[in-house]
């Protein structure tokens, strides 16, 4: 299988993840892509495969050389985002793209367009996965998926590459902030690992955000409004004073680089109670700590407005890799090196989100992020260039060789 042939296999599982489940993978799709994927590594003949109860997949393509070689890891992540469904994805293949708009539905007039997307003139000349308009694509991580297996199937099939003992996981979770959860980093048995969850070709990333989940509950008191006055508390209406209060250039349709944010995410409810969804973002550890704070004493001071309508919960989910991957920075600049040698410029710059990487950092085992190649992650602008994947199924392949001659 190519790596278009997996990764177009691997869209068509429904593995959208959820926040409401409180289950581990946290809906039943992932567990179905999990045993597929299972499967696999056993045709391709690959060992110590394991699957667990929670949908981690773990396995081993043994080194091919007496040298003795540190063992790496490739980390990508099964599930996909619940901004947009991830159900009946219908790819399309735009091949040698002409640089013009791209029609993803006629019926429901939805264009990708390098009017709105500028990047999409990098890829004049080259093949492009798109969606029909209707769902995401999934290349976040189901490309990583399969640039991996086919990297892997690669260095299987062409034995005069030597390498050292090179191990694969796959997680569930990834994109509510719960990859990392349940990985078993002493059984992973990896020096240091990369996640194959970057965007555009060329991302070199150990820096990531500081991340926070943010639950707001709002009580309000429902009164019929003909005899309303002085005594409704429209929960809605103190919601949107809520999200009015929080810096509105500090949104991320304002910011970049190293630039945090608030995000809403979500609003629901009614004149007697409403929920808001938040996450907070910053790469700066002590400015991630100050959102933190702001956010509290906002919710403070619509409690003095309308006493004891309001309640915040505010949950960790991950922290900046920097401080943990800098003492390997050897694992980044092979990384770097394996991109030069195959034609690919790398672009070292701090992730705008974050990945299973920043934890499994954490947990002791360096991580960086290494492009996947897609666009337009977790919407229906997604899209992912064919030409991207394989220079990405090619670095992983340098890595593995590079290792192994370096040591």
């Amino acid at each position: 299988m190519t790596v278009v042939d997996r990764f177009l296999k691997y869209v068509k599982f429904d593995t959208e993840s959820s926040t409401e489940t409180g289950t581990t993978p946290s809906t039943p799709g992932q567990m179905v892509l999990a045993r597929e994927l299972e499967k696999e590594l056993h045709d391709m003949g690959l060992e110590d495969i394991s699957l667990d109860e929670k949908g981690y997949i773990m396995a081993t393509l043994p080194a091919n050389t007496d040298k003795k070689v540190p063992a790496i890891g490739f980390v990508a992540h099964m599930d996909t985002s619940p901004d947009l469904t991830g159900k009946n994805v219908n790819p399309q293949i735009v091949k040698n793209y002409d640089g013009k708009d791209i029609v993803l539905s006629k019926e429901q007039n939805v264009i990708l367009s390098p009017a709105d997307f500028s990047e999409m003139q990098d890829y004049v000349g080259q093949d492009l996965i798109v969606t029909d308009g209707k769902t995401l694509l999934g290349a976040d991580d189901k490309a990583g998926i399969a640039e991996i297996l086919t990297a892997v199937q690669y260095l299987k099939d062409h034995p005069e590459i030597k390498h050292g003992k090179i191990r694969i996981g796959f997680t569930p979770d990834e994109e509510i902030g719960a990859g990392a959860d349940y990985f078993d980093v002493e059984k992973f048995g990896c020096e240091w690992a990369y996640t194959m969850d970057g965007g555009p070709i060329g991302e070199l990333e150990y820096e990531n955000f500081n991340a926070a989940g943010v639950k707001i509950s709002i009580q309000g008191r429902s009164v019929h409004p003909g005899y309303a006055k002085d005594k409704m508390v429209n929960a809605l209406v103190v919601a949107n004073k809520l999200i009015s209060l929080l810096p509105a250039n500090e949104r991320p349709e304002h910011t970049a680089g190293y630039e945090g944010f608030f995000h809403l995410t979500n609003v629901s409810g009614t004149v007697d109670a409403a929920t808001v969804g938040y996450i907070i973002r910053d790469h700066d550890r002590t400015l991630f700590e100050q959102r933190k704070k702001l956010m509290t004493e906002t919710v403070d001071f619509i409690n003095k407005l309308y006493p004891g309508s309001t309640t915040i919960e505010i949950k960790d989910q991950y922290y900046n890799m920097r401080e943990k991957v800098e003492p390997v920075m050897h694992v980044v600049d092979l990384a770097f090196e394996a991109m030069t040698a195959v034609g690919v410029t790398p672009i070292v710059k701090p992730i705008r989100g974050g990945t299973d990487g920043a934890r499994l950092s954490f947990m002791g085992l360096p991580c960086p992020n290494i492009f996947a190649g897609g666009h337009n992650f977790h919407g229906r602008y997604e899209f992912v260039p064919i030409q991207s994947m394989e220079k990405a199924v090619e670095v992983i392949v340098k890595i593995a060789e590079l290792a192994a001659s370096k040591a």
